[in-house]
């Protein structure tokens, strides 16, 4: 076992700052990767404060799941990485992969529960009373679940892209994006420009819902063919009954009628934003009169991920950021919470 410096918090209401964690000594199946970028996550948040009553916070708490590095050493089992090679690591650690789910490559939805998340979860290894993530200058972690990095992406661009970007690329693969089909991306966050960049990519007719007016240009920029303002009720309605797919990425409680209205038959609204409060439930008749599906998406599998990664190679796509030292996260924090990043905050864990 060694000590690894880290950046976390003790309590909710505590700021995070330098601590000490303990990682596991490689073993003959394990990757030791020095971190040389982490995403910061909108998770990492509402995971730090405790606002996800049903996944309580264990303190100390290190967050992050966005993780870009180089491979410092690998087990004897290893033929994935090499020492010296870009790697990555992104919201999952561990899985039954026994299961129906898993043997699939979907261990995010793993059917016996087993999926262990790179943070706030139960250690398997038994080296910490829960893992700790990405705010670190190293981690250890089962070959399985370790990505490999093209040399052709920045490696701090394309931190994101191991959350962010593999939450909207799942929904939009599995739900047919392509060309002949009109999709929309409601936000622009990190998840929601990440969305408009794939759907865009894919070939679909590409719309951006946003409150913001100063957010028009720059998701045209993006990739979006339209940009609709959703607080104005005419532009809404000109989309009637249009859309095949629209993905959610807003992390706040909100009607989602009006969105539903926008699907045309047998359309879907998707959610992968996360909010603290629950959204008001949905009219039973936008889903009854348009044979309309409401679902949601969880990240992707590991094989989906490495596909995504390779994708984004192919096409170089990133995402934008703002690369900061580790000591400004407090402050990444409260900006997050006012929308002011475009679109992700990076931790340059050599500041660390």
């Amino acid at each position: 076992m060694s000590t690894a410096r880290a950046f976390g918090a003790s309590s909710a209401t505590s700021p995070l700052a330098g601590l000490g964690i303990p990682r596991r000594d490689p073993g003959p199946d394990d990757v030791d990767l020095e971190i040389l970028y982490c995403g910061v996550c909108h998770s990492d948040l509402h995971m730090v404060r405790d606002e996800w009553k049903g996944w309580p916070t264990v303190y100390p708490i290190v967050p992050g799941h966005e993780i870009v590095g180089r491979v410092r050493k690998v087990g004897a089992n290893v033929t994935k990485v090499k020492a010296g090679d870009m790697a990555a690591v992104g919201c999952m650690v561990e899985s039954c992969r026994t299961c129906g789910s898993c043997k699939e490559g979907l261990e995010q939805y793993c059917d016996t529960g087993g999926t262990v998340f790179t943070y706030n979860s139960v250690d398997p290894a038994g080296t910490a009373p829960v893992t700790y993530g990405g705010y670190s200058d190293g981690i250890v972690v089962n070959s399985h679940f370790v990505l490999s990095v093209s040399p052709k992406l920045d490696p701090a661009a394309a931190s994101p892209l191991l959350c962010a970007g593999i939450t909207l690329y799942s929904p939009l693969k599995h739900w047919g994006a392509g060309p002949g089909k009109k999709v929309g991306i409601v936000g622009l966050g990190g998840l929601g420009h990440m969305g408009v960049k794939f759907a865009h990519a894919f070939g679909a007719k590409t719309v951006l819902f946003t409150t913001s007016p100063s957010k028009i240009a720059d998701g045209k920029r993006l990739g979006a063919d339209d940009v609709v303002v959703s607080k104005n009720a005419d532009e809404m309605a000109k989309h009637t009954r249009s859309f095949d797919l629209i993905v959610n990425t807003v992390a706040a409680s909100h009607d989602l009628d009006p969105f539903l209205s926008l699907l045309k038959r047998d359309g879907t609204l998707v959610l992968v934003g996360a909010p603290e409060h629950p959204h008001p439930s949905p009219s039973v008749f936008q889903l009854l009169f348009g044979r309309r599906s409401l679902a949601g998406s969880g990240i992707g599998g590991i094989k989906e991920t490495q596909e995504m990664l390779d994708f984004c190679a192919e096409k170089n796509i990133v995402s934008d950021i703002e690369l900061i030292p580790v000591q400004q996260v407090n402050t990444a924090y409260e900006r997050m919470l006012k929308g002011d990043v475009k679109y992700r905050f990076v931790l340059d864990m050599k500041t660390l």
